[in-house]
């Protein structure tokens, strides 16, 4: 696909570090705490801001979830995302031209999670195993200096809020030939010890759903 070759890569030659910089000299600091721009359909229930860490459970969700600072101008990237869709992504509204991507950071995902939060304002990280509280904690004191979000995909310590997919499905045409075109999703916001807020979003966009369709297909979260 022709938009993917747009997506900002790494030059295996040179630091992570020096090339991010280059690419983000003029991206303003802003403060920590600060709302951070955030799709409609998920802006009242899952507000973002500078220096919080959130976990999403899907590829889909965690797109979602940078997409909205992307549409505003920001800068962005995913980091162990192997299975990053471009066209999903456009499909969001994110900017490919402002996109980072290392699919695979390897044994130096961390200090390749953190040179990214030094310059992008969203990043979305899928970490190789489990983290411990110290480590997680490293990358916590670095979002709060650089006034980044950090979106994980699986789980983390401390999260400002988990978003986990309860169930899918597909529709499309009732009959005859066709596509699906659009997908529905319950998803649950998990905020510490409180009951989770459920969220039926709709496929592409990432709307909140309003009318019910026929359905053709069921599909897993």
């Amino acid at each position: 696909m022709s938009s993917a070759r747009s997506i900002t890569t790494l030059d295996p030659s040179r630091s992570v570090v020096e090339q991010l910089r280059e690419r983000v000299a003029a991206m303003e600091r802003k403060p920590a705490g600060e709302p951070v721009a955030t799709l409609p359909g998920l802006a009242d229930a899952v507000p973002l801001r500078a220096g919080a860490t959130y976990s999403v459970d899907s590829a889909s969700l965690g797109l979602a979830l940078a997409a909205g600072a992307s549409r505003a101008g920001e800068w962005v990237g995913f980091a162990g995302c192997a299975d990053f869709g471009a066209e999903a992504a456009v499909e969001l509204g994110v900017e490919l031209a402002r996109t980072v991507l290392v699919p695979d950071p390897g044994d130096h995902w961390l200090e390749v999670t953190a040179a990214l939060v030094d310059v992008l304002r969203v990043v979305v990280l899928r970490p190789p195993g489990r983290v411990d509280e110290r480590t997680a904690g490293l990358l916590e004191s670095r979002l709060r200096t650089r006034s980044s979000v950090l979106v994980v995909r699986g789980a983390w310590p401390r999260v400002e809020a988990r978003l986990s997919t309860e169930r899918s499905s597909w529709f499309g045409p009732t009959s005859g030939p066709g596509v699906l075109r659009e997908r529905r999703a319950r998803v649950l916001v998990h905020r510490g010890a409180r009951p989770p807020q459920p969220l039926d979003l709709t496929w592409p966009g990432v709307h909140r759903l309003d009318a019910p369709v026929r359905e053709v297909r069921r599909a897993s979260g």
